[in-house]
């Protein structure tokens, strides 16, 4: 399953949206990546290793699943996620690109590339269309979270 979907970050039309920085919205996604539990409540534990400028190592813990994937930063435009096939689970990316149209009119772009054919069956087609949603929805709590911690004044 390959699909891709955009979110609005700032909407100069709308004066009630307080505006975020490229900046604050950069260090949010960062924040997704090293901070996993405040963006995850159904994440048991998160362990990094590895960390630096350009990404993270991370072992993810739910319940008994384990999963290890890598976090590579593109500063101040893409966060990228990878999980290597492990056990059950195959390859797999995420990413998170910002994307600047025009000046201070930021969007985020969330691609999923989950490694299998897109050609698939009936029921595995609505599993993806549940799966989609899913995500979405996981990636518009991921903005309202980041502009909460802008207003709370966690990001700079």
């Amino acid at each position: 399953m390959k699909f891709n979907h955009l979110i609005q970050i700032n909407d100069p039309l709308n004066p009630l949206l307080d505006p975020l920085t490229r900046e604050q919205l950069w260090q949010g996604l960062v924040m997704r990546a090293e901070l996993p539990k405040l963006f995850m409540p159904h994440l048991d534990d998160c362990r990094l290793s590895d960390k630096s400028m350009d990404g993270v190592r991370r072992e993810l813990r739910y319940g008994e699943l384990v999963i290890r994937d890598k976090v590579t930063y593109l500063p101040q435009i893409q966060v990228l996620y990878e999980i290597p096939t492990q056990g059950e689970i195959a390859a797999s990316r995420m990413s998170m690109t910002i994307e600047e149209p025009q000046p201070e009119q930021l969007f985020v772009r969330f691609e999923y590339d989950d490694g299998q054919p897109d050609d698939v069956d009936s029921s595995e087609a609505f599993y993806n269309e549940f799966r989609r949603s899913a995500y979405q929805e996981a990636d518009i709590d991921t903005v309202r979270i980041i502009r909460e911690m802008s207003i709370k004044g966690s990001l700079h």
